[in-house]
């Protein structure tokens, strides 16, 4: 499938198309329902008030569906899970969050009986097109056919991670064995290349060629076609490194393909002025209108949990930041007051006999992390980045895994990439796990893709997504 990159972020282009086309589809359906629901007095057909409470009504309507993980649900659970979720989000969302503009700014308001046809309409006609563009980019003739190079560890990881996750709009056509690699594939998938790459490539129709072997060096007399792929990229063929591939279809940079000189000759991993003001403003911007709708709630879990246990209400805690600094955060008291009496610090765990009645609600509801705001004003923490971890964690973790401190080189967040693509860490392997989309977005964060968290970082609160 091909790919656009906005802001160093990998987006597939039929989902850009899709994206257009489902917008089209609001605009048209809520200037329908206005016209003939006589939501607004003396309209004709073309209306420009109408038209403009269409493009509030598309916009309000495709950022709901992003916040309940429409899109990525049609690919990784299936159409039924995809329509659930799209009824949710226009029929929950989007209608409550159209309400409530109308109550900010009644002028807008097209009364009940429009917005309720314009959400019945859309709902018809978006699950229709979502269900054709799901037939018709993942059919065979529209796939994009990729070719591997390499048989061994690198190549058996690809294989493995498609098999967890659904490539849609793309098929692995076989993979190349190279004299140095010692093959892990099993043999239906390998593809003699005795008569050359360029040969296979016409042969299957590949588009492009992903460089997955293990050794590359061609001394005694070693297999690495690298003319071969030069004719190849001649001739019109993509040539891919194996850790690109990772990142534009996992959105995640795996640990055993990278190293130093990688991060050094990148394109990004580089300090930006204009991105550090835009993400302060941002934030800034973010948490003060979080915290203007969320104080209530806050005031009703603070009196909940000293109800239930007493005093503390808020949690402080040591974590370690921006390169490297220890700084206190804060959150509402989730376990009972002896949770580690020892003086040992202990990961989380699944149904953790720590966590009272009241803790389980709000960590599942994510209110526990809402003092945190104020760590955001403060400067200490950022509304995305990765999560911070406690000193104590964070000495283990650099010894065992490689690249872990360039989680400190930006800062940690309230809600992360990695919160979004894996589910709540609580032991070494899942902050293994956790790392490599961590990465990601300390190689590619920008203002678009922290926008882009803090909206699908909604179904996370709703559907109590990583919790323990």
């Amino acid at each position: 499938m091909l790919h656009i990159q906005i802001f160093n972020h990998h987006i597939k282009l039929p989902y850009v198309l899709l994206w257009i086309l489902e917008f089209t589809i609001l605009v048209g359906c809520a200037y329908i329902s206005v016209i003939y629901s006589g939501g607004r007095e003396s309209v004709g057909v073309f209306d420009p008030p109408s038209f403009q409470y269409g493009l509030i009504f598309a916009s309000v309507m495709m950022l709901s569906a992003f916040a309940m993980g429409v899109y990525e649900a049609g690919v990784s659970e299936g159409f039924g899970s995809m329509m659930v979720r799209t009824v949710v989000s226009y029929c929950l969302l989007g209608a409550l969050a159209m309400l409530i503009l109308y109550y900010l700014v009644p002028a807008l308001s097209i009364g009940r009986g429009a917005l309720f046809g314009a959400v019945m309409l859309a709902l018809g006609a978006v699950l229709l097109l979502r269900r054709l563009f799901y037939s018709l980019v993942d059919i065979a003739k529209l796939k994009r056919r990729i070719l591997v190079l390499g048989a061994g560890k690198r190549a058996k990881s690809i294989l493995d991670n498609i098999s967890e996750e659904a490539l849609i709009g793309s098929e692995i056509v076989g993979f190349i064995p190279t004299d140095q690699d010692a093959c892990e594939i099993e043999p239906r998938w390998l593809l003699n290349a005795a008569g050359g790459i360029e040969r296979l490539v016409k042969k299957h129709h590949v588009d492009e060629i992903v460089i997955a072997a293990d050794e590359r060096r061609r001394d005694r007399g070693g297999f690495f076609p690298l003319e071969d792929l030069l004719d190849c990229k001649m001739a019109g063929t993509q040539i891919t490194e194996v850790v690109e591939f990772y990142e534009r279809e996992f959105a995640r940079i795996e640990l055993p393909e990278i190293n130093t000189s990688w991060m050094v000759f990148s394109d990004q991993f580089r300090y930006s002025l204009i991105r550090d003001k835009s993400k302060r403003l941002f934030d800034l911007s973010v948490s003060l209108v979080l915290l203007f709708f969320a104080w209530p709630f806050m005031l009703l879990t603070a009196v909940s949990v000293y109800l239930e246990s007493g005093s503390p209400i808020i949690y402080r805690q040591d974590r370690v930041g921006f390169k490297g600094r220890v700084f206190p955060i804060y959150k509402f008291r989730s376990m009972c007051q002896d949770a580690e009496k020892d003086g040992k610090a202990k990961w989380a765990q699944k149904n953790d006999s720590r966590i009272t009645r009241v803790g389980a609600f709000i960590r599942n509801t994510r209110l526990d992390e809402l003092p945190q705001i104020f760590n955001v004003l403060r400067g200490e923490m950022s509304f995305v980045g990765p999560r911070p971890e406690r000193p104590e964690f964070v000495a283990e973790l650099n010894e065992m895994l490689p690249f872990y401190d360039l989680r400190h080189r930006v800062k940690p967040g309230i809600m992360g990439w990695a919160q979004l693509k894996y589910s709540y860490g609580a032991s070494l392997d899942d902050a293994a796990n956790k790392l490599v989309y961590d990465l990601y977005y300390v190689k590619n964060h920008s203002l678009l893709l922290d926008v882009l968290v803090a909206v699908q970082s909604v179904e996370v609160v709703l559907l109590g997504k990583g919790v323990r």
